[in-house]
């Protein structure tokens, strides 16, 4: 069987685009082949291989089938009544017979519970595996999803960038391939600089690479393989020193070159009295190079730039690097130097001509809002005995907006917070604030934007994790007041991020604050406001709220903790308000979920909430108050005991949030409940009785249920 092989050749792609879009043209041209039966049956679903550089996005799939086998069918037609009259074929039959491709004479007659029908068994010639990509596969490319299209030439036909040439296929054969007036073909292009010729593809297969690679095209691997070798041994010339490793970085070098090197610069020493996380950010996302430090972690005077080519040997391109990042360094200087003249509490009044959100007012009213907030959130988690300084919270919340007004931000967006707790951490904030206090606030200005990722750290101080939840919840109510909440894969406004980042924080600190209370507080901070006239009069804030955080907490608990989704549901469905909480009670389930008794509880519950409900539709009512009736079974009365001994102490388990030791005690109920099961009926004609049965059931499925839902677990899980 033949090996495929689709290649685009375009314009250079963004960086940021290219893995997503070769795993979505990996991932559609796999359904194509499948779907159409050209796969190997074999396969488990992992099928092929995608490549990509800067200018291609190919895939690679060996052993399809050149044509598809022929399909047989039979095709059930009118009935036999209106097919033939008088013993002769009407209308009706022949128009059958048509469309099944075969003559009036060979249709047959098959009985069905409906009565005699006519059927036809017809054969569906398999189409050449050519014939189906031809036609299917420039659907697929138009369909790739790019955050930006382009559109040009063909009416409809849309790609990231101007496609050049389209190779497409099948070992030595050419499939006839069209997409944007490019027809396929069997020549690829190399490197733009060190190879610039048309290449020629022998065959799809191993060949495709090794005919790239002859012309300084390496694959995404080979490519990672080649940076990380060349940054070693540009920094192996420097006594001690490292390169800073940077995934995110080092993922867009990748995607930014076909034939990697790396030089290694140098700037002033005195740009070293400039804070690192300046000096780091200029270089990283200004530059995209990687920053050098020794052995302790300190920066050092130089960097390391990737290249596109096969080097520098005469230091002309290292001597333009070094040119640019001096004006880079020395703008930064400036702008730093520039800001200090009008200190942050200056600034504050400057964040009333700073516009938050159109309809949510400037960046002053925010400040306002996150200040009451947190006010609020200081005092619930002071009364739950943790320790947190108001104060420090309450000024770093009045400070935390005052850098978006500084030089250094406009210029370097990406530090927004973080220059601002560069500042606070220099300037005089109040004469009588000692420094250990200022330099709190500081970090709480710091952290105020963290976690911006899963991958990214939470706040370091309690004040700081209080200031990054009232600002995300702030921004969270009244996006979602406005109507403005995320749909789908859209989320201008990154709500979704930032509701990871409250969970995250809460959860990491261990803070006592319930998320319904906390939107709860943050929609009242715009109680009065302007902004509070334009929202939504229609929408169910709290509910849409708690929806949108249940989500987040499945995230949380499936993404980040590593938990399965029955636990997950188990969990939330016996609350979702407290995130620490939530937490702990996964764990604690996650602890038992091995014992052989809570296999079968799990399906002791099941059972128990199906009685329930059936009883429920039949309008049951279940005893108010369990009794101990003479007519009760051994059993029966088995249960109600063990339930007046031990529900007081797996209480107690439960307000000390001992959530394991709760569920190992209520393990030891197993088997009570197999005896009252196998013994006992409760939906029994005495109505008494039954209520009384029914009553023993909801106690009990309530003493799990308030730990997790136990007829969520998937049993045997």
């Amino acid at each position: 069987m033949p090996d495929f092989l689709l290649e685009i050749g375009c314009e250079e792609i963004p960086a940021r685009m290219i893995d997503a879009a070769a795993q979505d043209l990996w991932a559609r041209t796999a359904a194509v082949l499948q779907q159409n039966k050209l796969a190997p049956e074999t396969r488990d679903g992992i099928y092929g291989t995608h490549y990509s550089t800067p200018r291609r996005l190919a895939v690679l799939f060996p052993d399809v089938r050149d044509t598809q086998q022929d399909m047989h069918e039979t095709m059930v037609g009118p009935s036999a009544a209106i097919a033939y009259k008088d013993g002769q074929p009407t209308p009706a039959a022949h128009a059958f017979a048509k469309k099944a491709g075969i003559d009036v004479s060979r249709l047959e007659r098959v009985t069905t519970a409906k009565g005699e029908y006519l059927s036809a068994k017809v054969t569906k010639k398999g189409r050449s595996a050519s014939e189906v990509l031809a036609e299917l596969l420039p659907k697929e490319i138009n369909s790739l999803y790019w955050p930006k299209n382009m559109y040009w030439r063909k009416p409809g036909e849309v790609f990231v960038r101007p496609v050049r040439w389209l190779v497409a296929l099948l070992d030595a054969e050419v499939i006839p391939l069209e997409f944007d007036g490019i027809r396929a073909g069997s020549q690829s292009r190399g490197h733009r600089i060190l190879a610039p010729s048309a290449i020629q593809i022998p065959s799809a297969g191993s060949s495709y690479v090794d005919a790239l690679r002859a012309a300084k095209v390496l694959s995404r691997g080979e490519r990672e393989q080649q940076i990380r070798k060349a940054l070693d041994a540009a920094t192996r010339t420097l006594p001690g020193a490292r390169w800073r490793e940077d995934k995110n970085l080092l993922d867009t070098v990748v995607n930014l070159t076909e034939w990697p090197s790396a030089i290694l610069g140098a700037f002033d020493h005195e740009f070293l009295q400039l804070p690192e996380e300046v000096l780091v950010t200029v270089m990283r996302d200004h530059q995209k190079y990687f920053a050098v430090e020794d052995g302790a972690g300190k920066l050092l005077p130089h960097f390391l730039a990737v290249l596109n080519t096969d080097g520098d040997p005469q230091g002309i391109i290292r001597h333009g690097h070094d040119r640019v990042l001096r004006a880079r360094f020395n703008d930064a200087r400036f702008f730093w130097q520039t800001d200090q003249k009008h200190p942050l509490r200056e600034r504050v009044q400057w964040l009333k001509h700073v516009t938050f959100q159109k309809d949510l007012g400037s960046y002053y009213e925010k400040t306002l809002r996150v200040q009451r907030l947190c006010s609020w959130l200081c005092e619930i988690i002071r009364q739950s005995g943790m320790t947190i300084r108001p104060g420090v919270v309450h000024k770093a919340a009045y400070l935390a907006k005052t850098d978006l007004t500084t030089e250094l931000v406009k210029e370097f967006t990406e530090l927004q917070g973080v220059v601002g707790g560069l500042y606070a951490r220099v300037q005089e904030l109040d004469s009588e604030i000692p420094d250990a206090t200022r330099q709190l606030i500081a970090q709480a200005v710091y952290d105020q934007y963290k976690p911006e990722s899963m991958e990214d750290s939470v706040p370091q101080t309690p004040g700081g994790a209080v200031l990054s939840i009232a600002d995300k919840a702030d921004t969270i109510a009244g996006m979602f007041a406005l109507g403005l909440q995320p749909t789908g894969s859209k989320d201008p406004f990154a709500l979704r991020r930032q509701a990871n980042g409250i969970v995250r924080t809460i959860a990491e600190h261990k803070l006592p604050l319930n998320l319904s209370d906390l939107f709860r507080d943050a929609r009242e901070t715009y109680r009065g406001s302007e902004a509070e006239r334009k929202f939504s009069k229609e929408i169910d804030y709290a509910g849409a709220v708690r929806e949108f955080f249940r989500e987040r907490l499945e995230f949380y608990l499936r993404d980040a903790l590593g938990f399965k989704y029955d636990v997950i549901k188990a969990v939330l469905a016996s609350g979702s308000d407290d995130v620490v909480d939530v937490v702990a009670r996964a764990a604690a389930v996650k602890s038992v979920l091995h014992m052989p008794e809570f296999q079968a509880i799990a399906a002791a519950c099941k059972r128990m909430r199906n009685i329930l409900k059936q009883a429920e539709e039949k309008g049951i009512e279940p005893a108010a108050k369990l009794e101990d009736l003479p007519a009760s079974s051994p059993e029966e009365k088995d249960l109600a005991a063990y339930l007046d001994l031990n529900a007081p102490k797996v209480e107690t388990n439960r307000q000390k949030r001992e959530y394991a030791d709760a569920l190992r005690l209520l393990s030891t109920v197993r088997d009570q409940v197999d005896a009252f099961f196998d013994k006992v009926m409760v939906m029994v004609e005495d109505e008494r009785i039954r209520a009384n049965r029914l009553a023993l059931l909801q106690t009990l499925l309530r003493e799990f249920s308030t730990i997790a839902d136990f007829s969520e677990i998937v049993t045997g899980s």
